[in-house]
């Protein structure tokens, strides 16, 4: 599997060690220990060190300029944004990760031991997904939220639970693994699924449904076996139901109060519940757009921007508590305006381009980094409808680390003339 890739002058225990502080960098973004910038930081230095004096790791980010780029335009315009409203430094952490995760995609232009990465996931999944069960049945914790960022963590969890998930799904279809790995990834899928049902967080679920149907078609196109794919789907959401009516309807609550909820909100008189108050911090956000099209509000300034609407009477106080609007489209186009918006679309649009271009490669190698590139995007952009997804650090970072190495893995792998 490791053969594309040219061999530079990496030894077999280097490809090892490397291999297995990629496969760490999952599980750094998802507990809170100081142990956990161990990996990023090795991984960092070795990067830089490729960019200086790889001729071969170069050659991958110019063939895969296009998300490179993307992420650049992003950086560079947190920076100005917070210029130009002179915002002070704390928002500048978001650039400061993404040249972080740009310089760690280095490492993907080695040949890795790709095997040992994906099974250091599935492993993740499932030690994320015990956390979650602990918390929720031994513990009594209504909402599993892991162990990284307290309570209020749950989507960022689910979110990360499922992005490991659809890697899980990926290397479970591919017809080259192994029956260890297999059985190693559909246990992950289970407990990445299942620990992400009891964070009970309705919008990555729902994103997450139409991303294992496009993964389970993508098999089925590339292979042609339609049959066990349209078999393992229905298998996966008869599960997935039974599960899900099986959580003392806790689960089945929340999806039954989505419609009640619209459908009664009055912004005014009525705004107390989850998606009421998500209504209304849109309502919110969309009236900081239409006020500021052009340079926005200021990354990281919509609580001080909804406490003057309170103020004014304009939102309804029951949003005073929240940072962010819960929609990372209308964070984006609030935040930074109209460039802003475009930016963010051009960081999911441009790379999820990219690797569309190769989902149905005949070379098992591209064509599996590129399924999990979709998925993972996929899943992000039907996340940002309901949640910024970007806001905190734990999934931002599993977005760009991933979609940024995976590009570059890509970019290695393909022929000259690709590019």
């Amino acid at each position: 599997m490791e053969d594309h890739l040219v061999q530079a002058t990496l030894k077999p225990w280097q490809a090892w060690v490397l291999s297995i502080l990629v496969a760490l960098m999952p599980l750094s973004f998802s507990i809170d220990l100081r142990l956990k910038a161990v990996p990023t930081g090795l991984l960092f230095l070795i990067g830089l060190a490729l960019l200086v004096g790889s001729a071969s790791t170069r050659r991958s980010f110019r063939a895969a300029w296009l998300p490179v780029a993307a992420a650049l335009l992003m950086t560079g315009f947190v920076i100005v944004n917070v210029l130009v409203h002179q915002l002070g430094w704390r928002p500048l952490d978001r650039p400061g990760h993404i040249l972080l995760f740009l310089a760690t995609a280095a490492c993907f232009s080695l040949p890795l031991r790709m095997r040992l990465v994906w099974a250091g996931f599935s492993l993740t999944a499932i030690a994320l997904g015990a956390a979650g069960f602990v918390q929720y049945h031994v513990l009594g914790i209504d909402r599993a939220y892991g162990l990284n960022g307290g309570a209020s963590a749950s989507i960022e969890l689910a979110t990360i639970l499922l992005g490991l998930s659809a890697v899980a799904l990926v290397q479970f279809l591919v017809p080259a693994s192994r029956r260890w790995e297999k059985v190693l990834h559909v246990v992950a899928m289970a407990f990445g699924m299942y620990g992400a049902l009891l964070t009970q967080s309705r919008g990555p679920l729902l994103a997450f449904a139409p991303i294992f149907v496009l993964l389970v078609l993508l098999h089925a196109r590339r292979t042609g076996r339609w049959r066990s794919s349209l078999l393992l789907a229905g298998a996966v959401c008869v599960v997935a139901g039974g599960a899900t009516f099986g959580m003392r309807h806790e689960m089945v609550s929340r999806f039954e109060a989505i419609a009640p909820e619209v459908t009664s909100f009055d912004h005014r008189h009525d705004a107390t519940g989850a998606v009421r108050e998500r209504l209304e911090m849109w309502r919110t956000a969309g009236r900081a757009f239409m006020a500021h099209p052009v340079a926005g509000i200021g990354i990281g300034q919509f609580a001080a921007y909804t406490h003057q609407e309170i103020v004014a009477g304009r939102s309804n106080p029951i949003i005073g508590r929240y940072n962010q609007p819960h929609n990372e489209y209308l964070e984006a186009a609030a935040s930074g305006g109209i460039p802003g918006l475009l930016v963010l679309l051009g960081v999911f649009l441009v790379p999820l381009w990219y690797f569309s271009r190769h989902v149905l490669d005949p070379d098992g190698d591209i064509a599996t980094p590129a399924s999990i590139g979709v998925a993972v995007i996929g899943l992000y952009m039907l996340c940002a409808l309901t949640d910024s997804v970007f806001y905190r650090m734990m999934t931002q970072s599993f977005y760009f680390f991933l979609v940024l190495g995976l590009a570059l893995r890509i970019g290695a792998l393909s022929r000259p003339d690709e590019g």
